[in-house]
């Protein structure tokens, strides 16, 4: 067996969703070939001290050790910098005690880190591009590219995201149509470089509809006013960014119209003053939006109210290299889908396994097209999501994947 040490590095926080969803699953079962990993992780200081023990109690049975330095997000940019400084320092210090055989990073922060451990220790580096980073910040809204300074920092990091590719012994991304643009690439050397396509994977044990617990989903729906003929659309997730909360909220008054019943559900760490506000906007009353935070084994159980459910995101180019990981989530628990064409792999996920609808656009006959479908009654199988789920978003063969990639790096 492997007798590796691996120094992870993520900006994301592992008391954040995505780091106790698309970090620690994965790490946590590439354990059991043998290798052993440190995780170095930027956390935001009040999402750390409330779920700390948390994450600790989930990496307690696994070779992981877990160091969280605090998220800095003001001023703009000097903030940035100085997590860059602490994490570079910190990675540095880990590595003279634990004498890392590789480094892999998230894009951004991490991958900078990545190629100086790489270029000063001679240490293996995987480049784990879970999305086209510096053209996200942009098309999010983050970067503004009037201002020349952040146009200089985009221009520096899209030098820098050839510069992983380059110099990477391996890349994974999410998508297929992530890697046919990397391919597609003219600026790149000894093309094709090696890219795996692992997609946002889901933990199929754990969203799964037969397990969900009937008393907590009983308490639930006491707490939330849902009751058995509700018509429940769910949306999970943090609202804002690349996701279109005025869309999905127009999209939900004209469900509100056709359908009395129906009710939207919001499993968000947003507060419900600030999605009541955004309904408000399209004229749903406040009694139809209900906002719910779960924690990790808590949101199988609020899935499970839903008919539909249902997410809208930013077409942009960055986005063909998007793999959300609500989707996975989603159709492991056999609910089907209802969401906007043009992002990574999703129309042909959502075609190919018939697991919902797709919008071509946002207008209103586009809306109500779809409305009316979803008021005839729903025609979808849930085993049938659940199965596809597994054949595409299964953690066992995002890890059988992953593994693949460290046994060629480390042949």
């Amino acid at each position: 067996m492997p007798d590796k040490k691996i120094l992870f590095i993520s900006y994301d926080g592992m008391t954040d969703p995505l780091g106790q969803s698309q970090v620690i699953p994965y790490l946590s079962n590439l354990t059991k070939f043998g290798y052993s990993f440190v995780i170095l992780s930027c956390d935001k200081p009040e999402r750390f001290a409330a779920n700390r023990g948390y994450v600790e109690n989930m990496l307690t049975p696994f070779a992981i050790q877990w160091v969280s330095v605090p998220y800095h997000k003001k001023p703009p940019v000097f903030s940035s910098l100085y997590d860059f400084y602490v994490l570079k320092k910190k990675a540095g210090q880990l590595h003279a005690i634990h004498h890392f055989d590789m480094v892999h990073t998230r894009p951004g922060l991490p991958s900078l880190v990545g190629i100086y451990l790489k270029n000063k220790f001679g240490i293996k580096f995987l480049n784990d591009i879970r999305g086209f980073w510096a053209d996200e910040r942009v098309e999010g809204g983050i970067w503004n590219l009037k201002n020349p300074l952040l146009k200089k920092i985009y221009k520096f990091f899209k030098a820098h995201e050839k510069a992983c590719l380059v110099k990477a012994d391996y890349s994974v991304c999410v998508t297929n149509k992530a890697r046919e643009i990397i391919h597609s690439r003219t600026d790149l050397p000894h093309q094709p470089v090696p890219v795996e396509v692992i997609p946002c994977s889901v933990d199929m044990e754990l969203f799964n509809p037969e397990k969900v617990d009937p008393l907590l989903k009983a308490a639930f729906s006491s707490a939330l006013n849902i009751s058995n003929d509700d018509f429940i659309i769910t949306y999970l997730g943090s609202l804002g960014g690349w996701y279109l909360t005025d869309e999905m909220m127009h999209f939900c008054k004209a469900v509100a119209v056709k359908i009395p019943k129906a009710k939207f559900l919001f499993i968000s760490p947003d507060s419900q003053q600030t999605v009541a506000a955004a309904g408000a906007k399209y004229g749903l009353a406040e009694g139809q939006v209900i906002v719910q935070h779960g924690k990790r084994h808590e949101v199988p159980v609020l899935l499970s109210f839903s008919t539909y459910a249902v997410f809208f995101i930013k077409p942009c180019y960055s986005k063909q290299a998007s793999s959300p990981t609500k989707h996975g989530e989603i159709m492991a628990m056999g609910i089907p889908i209802i969401t906007n064409s043009g992002i990574g792999d999703l129309d042909e996920i959502v075609e190919s396994y018939n697991s919902g609808y797709l919008l071509p656009d946002f207008s209103d006959e586009s809306f109500n097209a779809v409305v009316q479908k979803i008021a005839e009654g729903n025609p979808f199988d849930k085993k049938n999501i659940r199965n596809s789920c597994a054949n595409f978003y299964s953690l066992n063969t995002a890890v059988e994947r992953y593994k693949k990639v460290y046994d060629i790096i480390f042949s």
